[in-house]
Formats: structure tokens, sequence, C-alpha cells
């Protein structure tokens, strides 16, 4: 197995496929990329046993086909140090990888390729084929309320919905709900499952071309592929909470405001916040809206904002740190926040109406009491 490729062609898929080897691992050969070597064609392989990434590239085959395993942070860590442009010579022999790059020369240990192990996807149930610039946008909106670490293991990850037609991508961590519905039908059968948190993190690193990607979704594993690259993720096994029962019903309370404006008097107002609990108290009256901090060191931010909103006035308590997430993924130059009550959840979204070709997403935000 003896092949050649440019720096600059191997890099970027390197990294993406290395992104997914875990550091630390139980089995040896899990800290490994898997080289396969077919004509021309050269596929990167890297895997937890949860999640796996397959990239492909274009190489010069200077010998026969074949399969070989090597240190992935090591080989990630040569290529990021040798100079842009420079060509790769690769050459396997008695269970040896040599390196060659202009004046430098590495040699490193490989281990079988026959031990290396691969994600069981299984049969898919669906195909959907989307823009990337679509997907990346549906992680963007939602991805941060995905749970961490949480004993509600199904909270741990995105719920992926087709139901009527319609795609749509759920994230919650039992505070505060993000909800995206894309744009159009899907023709597919109604179908839901749970991505884990890692899955959806790593396939968001890699949708940033223009093209499309193919989503595969079957009984315990999504599939994502395009030219580039092959990505596997295994499933959560668990039941999505029902997410419609969260949404408020009917608040009768609507306020607008500019996103920039709030946002950085969010920001600054978080600053004196409490550091455990990062509440903030929201004071609406007619045409203005004050935020106000406190912490027990008993310093306190006030801010006013002008609002657009007539209503009675109302005091409501939230995490200050949800309402920036938020703020930070919405894209209309307005935020609406629709209320209740103090005791009752709010439901934020882009006051502008969106482009046709844009996801559609909408919030929910717990309330504190302080």
């Amino acid at each position: 197995m003896k092949f050649s490729v440019s720096r600059d062609a191997l890099i970027k898929p390197l990294n993406l496929v290395a992104g997914v080897v875990e550091r630390r691992q139980t089995l040896p050969i899990l800290s490994n990329v898997l080289l396969s070597l077919e004509g021309s064609r050269l596929s990167l392989t890297g895997t937890d046993l949860e999640v796996e990434l397959v990239g492909r590239i274009e190489v010069q085959n200077e010998g026969p086909d074949g399969d070989i395993t090597v240190p992935a942070r090591k080989l990630v860590d040569i290529c990021k140090s040798l100079p842009d442009g420079v060509d790769i010579a690769f050459n396997v022999e008695d269970g040896r990888v040599t390196v060659k790059a202009g004046r430098s020369r590495f040699t490193l240990s490989t281990l079988p390729a026959a031990e290396f192990p691969t994600v069981e996807a299984g049969e898919g149930e669906i195909d959907l084929e989307l823009a990337q610039t679509l997907v990346r946008q549906m992680i963007d909106r939602t991805g941060f309320a995905m749970a961490q670490q949480d004993v509600r293991y199904y909270l741990n990850g995105m719920y992926m919905e087709i139901k009527e037609g319609r795609l749509r991508f759920v994230a919650t961590d039992g505070h505060r709900l993000a909800l995206c519905t894309a744009p159009g039908q899907v023709e597919a059968e109604d179908k839901s499952v749970i991505v884990p948190r890692k899955g959806i993190l790593e396939l968001s690193r890699l949708l940033d071309a223009d093209g499309s990607v193919t989503l595969t979704v079957g009984s315990n594993h999504l599939r994502a592929a395009t030219d580039q690259f092959t990505f596997t993720s295994k499933l959560i096994d668990g039941k999505f909470p029902e997410y419609e029962r969260v949404l408020p019903r009917s608040p009768d309370k609507s306020v607008t405001g500019d996103r920039t404006e709030l946002r950085q008097a969010f920001t600054r107002t978080a600053i004196l916040s409490n550091e455990k609990y990062r509440g903030v108290r929201l004071a609406l009256t007619n045409g203005s809206l004050e935020i106000t901090a406190n912490n027990p060191e008993q310093e306190q931010a006030e801010e006013m904002v002008p609002v657009d909103y007539s209503g009675e006035a109302l005091e409501v308590g939230f995490n200050v740190s949800y309402l920036l997430d938020v703020l930070g993924v919405l894209s209309g130059s307005t935020v609406r926040m629709s209320l209740s009550d103090s005791a009752s959840s709010a439901l934020v979204e882009d006051g502008d109406a969106g482009g046709e070709a844009d996801a559609e997403a909408l919030y929910v935000v717990m309330p504190m009491r302080l």
C-alpha cells in the first residue's frame, strides 16, 4: 500500500474524521483512523462506537490497494506541522507506516484494519435529500437547548420528527425548548427519532458546503451522506416528551423590540446577575421594558429598553443565559415575546416574517421566581 496526496487536500477530511475519535479510549484501536485505499480513492474512517465518519479524497496510487489503521492524533499533528502545498507520501511495510514530505520523515505504528470496528447501521427506512445549509441552520437554531449529561437520557440529543410531510427539529433540557420547522413539504412517511448530542454536533461541523446532503433514517441509526463524507450516528432509544403540550396556549400579552438592542441590554445586566441562578427581572409597562439584575453582594444593574407593548403592567423573571441563547440564534431585526402572566412560560420568535426558504423557529423559556 503506497500513495501520495497533497497536504492541503488531506488536512480538512483528516481533521473532521479525527474529531470523532475520542482522545482517551478503552480500546487502543479506537484512537486510530482507518486508511482504506481503492484505486485512486482514499477513505479515512474514525469512530467511537456511537458515531462514525468516513471522509473520501482522491490520491495518487503508487501501489496495491489496502487497509491499515494509524494513530489519529499523531497523524493530524504531523500534517498540521508540515508546510502548505507540500506532497505527503505514505508507504506501508512490515506493519509500519512511513510518512515522507520534503526532508521530513516519520514512522508510525499501526494496528490491523481487520480489528477496526464499524457502527452497525442496518437498513434505512427513509431517505431525505436536503440542502446542507438548511440542515445546518436548523441545528444552529435548536442545538443549544439540548441537555448535557441529564439523567433523562432522552433529552441529551435532538428530536427529529417527520409528521404529515413536515420536518421538525426539537431540543429541550427541561428549562427551555427550541423548535425549528423546515420550509415546504418532505416526501416521507411519519417518523421520529432522537439523535445523540455528539452526533448532532459532529454533523453540524460537516455541513458547510452549498450542496445537498442525504439523510437516511433507520430504526437504530441516522446516516448523512455527501460526495465528500458519510456520517453515521446511533440513535437514543427513548420516548421524547410531548413537546407541543408545553407551547404556551394563546398568550394574551405580546412585546416586540429591537433584537440587537435587547441582546446588548441583557448582556450588560447579566454581569451583575447571581452567578449561580443567572436571574433577571423583566418589568413591562406601556412602551417600555425595564431589566433588573441583583446578586448576593447587593450589586444591581438596570436597563430601560423601548419596546412595542400596550398591555397591563407585568413583572416576570427569567434565566438571562436562556434569553441570550435565543437572541443569539434568531436572525431577524426584531424579536417578539408572548406572555400570559408571571408564572407562565414565554414564547419567543422572530418579530419579522422570515423568507420562504428560511426555517421557522420558536422558543419556549420557563420563568424563574426571583
